[in-house]
Protein backbone atom coordinates (compact mmCIF):
# COMPACT_ATOMS: atom_id res chain seq x y z
CA UNK A 1 0.00 0.00 0.00
CA UNK A 2 1.11 3.40 -1.07
CA UNK A 3 0.51 5.84 1.99
CA UNK A 4 1.94 9.64 1.23
CA UNK A 5 4.76 11.11 3.19
CA UNK A 6 4.02 12.86 6.15
CA UNK A 7 4.05 15.70 6.67
CA UNK A 8 0.90 16.36 4.30
CA UNK A 9 -0.76 19.39 4.29
CA UNK A 10 -4.11 20.46 2.44
CA UNK A 11 -4.14 23.61 1.10
CA UNK A 12 -7.65 25.58 0.68
CA UNK A 13 -7.97 28.28 -2.32
CA UNK A 14 -10.54 30.57 -1.52
CA UNK A 15 -13.62 29.47 1.07
CA UNK A 16 -13.42 25.44 2.35
CA UNK A 17 -16.10 23.57 1.82
CA UNK A 18 -17.30 21.16 4.65
CA UNK A 19 -16.89 17.89 2.18
CA UNK A 20 -13.35 18.81 1.65
CA UNK A 21 -12.62 19.23 5.31
CA UNK A 22 -14.43 15.76 5.81
CA UNK A 23 -12.58 14.22 2.83
CA UNK A 24 -9.34 15.57 4.29
CA UNK A 25 -9.99 14.28 7.63
CA UNK A 26 -11.42 10.81 6.82
CA UNK A 27 -8.25 8.73 6.31
CA UNK A 28 -6.92 9.99 9.38
CA UNK A 29 -9.54 9.31 11.97
CA UNK A 30 -7.02 7.53 14.61
CA UNK A 31 -4.87 10.57 14.67
CA UNK A 32 -5.15 13.40 17.72
CA UNK A 33 -7.36 16.64 16.63
CA UNK A 34 -5.81 20.27 16.59
CA UNK A 35 -7.17 23.35 15.86
CA UNK A 36 -4.59 26.05 14.96
CA UNK A 37 -6.03 29.81 15.50
CA UNK A 38 -5.03 33.37 16.41
CA UNK A 39 -1.46 31.98 16.23
CA UNK A 40 -2.18 29.65 18.86
CA UNK A 41 -3.24 26.03 19.56
CA UNK A 42 -6.95 25.34 20.78
CA UNK A 43 -6.37 23.66 23.95
CA UNK A 44 -6.89 19.78 24.75
CA UNK A 45 -10.13 19.93 26.23
CA UNK A 46 -11.92 21.87 23.54
CA UNK A 47 -15.50 21.33 22.99
CA UNK A 48 -17.54 21.72 19.82
CA UNK A 49 -20.54 23.08 21.45
CA UNK A 50 -22.57 23.75 17.87
CA UNK A 51 -23.12 23.03 14.75
CA UNK A 52 -25.18 25.36 12.14
CA UNK A 53 -26.36 25.06 8.78
CA UNK A 54 -27.72 28.24 7.28
CA UNK A 55 -28.40 29.65 4.47
CA UNK A 56 -28.13 33.45 3.17
CA UNK A 57 -29.57 35.30 1.25
CA UNK A 58 -27.50 38.70 0.16
CA UNK A 59 -27.61 42.37 -1.17
CA UNK A 60 -23.84 43.21 -1.78
CA UNK A 61 -22.89 47.07 -1.28
CA UNK A 62 -23.11 47.09 -5.54
CA UNK A 63 -26.70 46.30 -5.21
CA UNK A 64 -25.48 42.19 -6.38
CA UNK A 65 -27.24 39.48 -5.22
CA UNK A 66 -25.49 36.37 -3.82
CA UNK A 67 -26.56 33.09 -1.96
CA UNK A 68 -24.77 30.40 -0.50
CA UNK A 69 -24.80 27.24 1.79
CA UNK A 70 -22.55 27.60 5.29
CA UNK A 71 -21.90 25.19 7.88
CA UNK A 72 -20.78 26.77 10.76
CA UNK A 73 -18.80 24.81 13.84
CA UNK A 74 -18.95 26.51 17.16
CA UNK A 75 -15.79 25.55 18.96
CA UNK A 76 -14.92 26.74 22.78
CA UNK A 77 -11.51 26.50 23.33
CA UNK A 78 -11.39 24.97 27.05
CA UNK A 79 -8.12 23.23 29.29
CA UNK A 80 -7.61 19.96 29.66
CA UNK A 81 -9.65 17.73 32.17
CA UNK A 82 -9.14 14.42 33.93
CA UNK A 83 -11.74 12.99 31.31
CA UNK A 84 -10.21 15.25 28.22
CA UNK A 85 -6.37 15.18 29.24
CA UNK A 86 -5.09 15.13 25.07
CA UNK A 87 -6.76 16.56 22.35
CA UNK A 88 -10.12 14.73 21.12
CA UNK A 89 -9.16 12.43 18.16
CA UNK A 90 -10.44 12.81 14.39
CA UNK A 91 -12.41 10.15 14.54
CA UNK A 92 -14.44 11.55 17.02
CA UNK A 93 -14.78 15.03 15.67
CA UNK A 94 -16.13 13.10 12.50
CA UNK A 95 -18.70 11.03 14.53
CA UNK A 96 -19.67 14.51 15.94
CA UNK A 97 -20.75 15.86 12.74
CA UNK A 98 -22.63 12.53 11.48
CA UNK A 99 -23.98 12.62 14.38
CA UNK A 100 -25.62 16.42 13.95
CA UNK A 101 -25.99 15.65 10.25
CA UNK A 102 -28.52 12.84 11.33
CA UNK A 103 -30.48 15.48 12.54
CA UNK A 104 -29.55 18.79 10.83
CA UNK A 105 -29.11 18.75 7.02
CA UNK A 106 -25.42 19.53 6.39
CA UNK A 107 -24.57 20.14 3.13
CA UNK A 108 -21.12 18.62 1.12
CA UNK A 109 -20.85 21.49 -0.77
CA UNK A 110 -21.44 24.48 2.04
CA UNK A 111 -18.95 26.94 2.78
CA UNK A 112 -17.01 26.16 6.07
CA UNK A 113 -16.96 28.76 9.21
CA UNK A 114 -15.24 28.49 12.25
CA UNK A 115 -16.08 30.39 15.40
CA UNK A 116 -13.71 29.68 18.14
CA UNK A 117 -12.85 31.57 21.56
CA UNK A 118 -12.45 30.44 25.04
CA UNK A 119 -14.62 30.85 27.84
CA UNK A 120 -16.10 35.21 29.09
CA UNK A 121 -14.19 36.35 25.16
CA UNK A 122 -15.69 36.85 21.96
CA UNK A 123 -15.77 34.46 19.28
CA UNK A 124 -13.86 35.21 16.45
CA UNK A 125 -14.70 34.11 13.07
CA UNK A 126 -12.10 31.96 10.83
CA UNK A 127 -12.03 30.02 7.68
CA UNK A 128 -9.94 26.94 7.10
CA UNK A 129 -6.91 27.87 5.39
CA UNK A 130 -4.89 24.51 5.90
CA UNK A 131 -5.35 20.69 6.89
CA UNK A 132 -1.76 19.83 8.21
CA UNK A 133 -1.25 15.75 8.83
CA UNK A 134 1.48 14.65 10.46
CA UNK A 135 2.89 11.13 12.15
CA UNK A 136 0.79 12.30 15.79
CA UNK A 137 -2.05 14.07 14.09
CA UNK A 138 -3.56 16.61 12.26
CA UNK A 139 -4.13 20.07 12.59
CA UNK A 140 -6.76 22.41 11.15
CA UNK A 141 -5.14 25.96 10.39
CA UNK A 142 -7.68 28.34 10.70
CA UNK A 143 -6.57 32.39 9.15
CA UNK A 144 -8.55 35.16 10.16
CA UNK A 145 -11.65 36.27 7.74
CA UNK A 146 -11.63 39.87 6.41
CA UNK A 147 -14.93 41.97 6.07
CA UNK A 148 -14.50 42.97 1.96
CA UNK A 149 -16.39 44.74 -0.40
CA UNK A 150 -17.68 42.20 -2.56
CA UNK A 151 -17.51 44.40 -5.76
CA UNK A 152 -14.01 45.93 -5.48
CA UNK A 153 -12.65 42.48 -4.39
CA UNK A 154 -14.32 41.05 -7.67
CA UNK A 155 -12.70 43.87 -9.90
CA UNK A 156 -9.32 43.58 -8.11
CA UNK A 157 -9.65 39.69 -9.26
CA UNK A 158 -10.70 40.74 -12.43
CA UNK A 159 -7.66 43.31 -12.84
CA UNK A 160 -5.42 40.69 -11.70
CA UNK A 161 -6.52 38.23 -13.69
CA UNK A 162 -6.21 40.36 -16.96
CA UNK A 163 -2.96 41.68 -16.31
CA UNK A 164 -1.48 38.16 -15.45
CA UNK A 165 -2.84 37.03 -18.97
CA UNK A 166 -1.80 39.58 -21.19
CA UNK A 167 1.69 38.98 -20.02
CA UNK A 168 4.27 38.18 -22.54
CA UNK A 169 4.72 34.18 -23.53
CA UNK A 170 1.08 33.65 -21.44
CA UNK A 171 -0.23 32.80 -25.08
CA UNK A 172 -3.64 34.28 -24.39
CA UNK A 173 -2.79 37.41 -25.69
Amino acid sequence: MNAPALPLTVGFQGDASLGALLDALRPHEARRLVISYDGQRIQPGYHVTEVKAGSFVTLDCGGNPDAWQETILQVEDLPASAEKPEHMDVGKFLAILEKVAARVSLQPGSRLTFEVGPPGRPMQIFDVEAIRIEAAGATIELGPRPAICKPRHRAEQEAKAASACCKPQSGCC
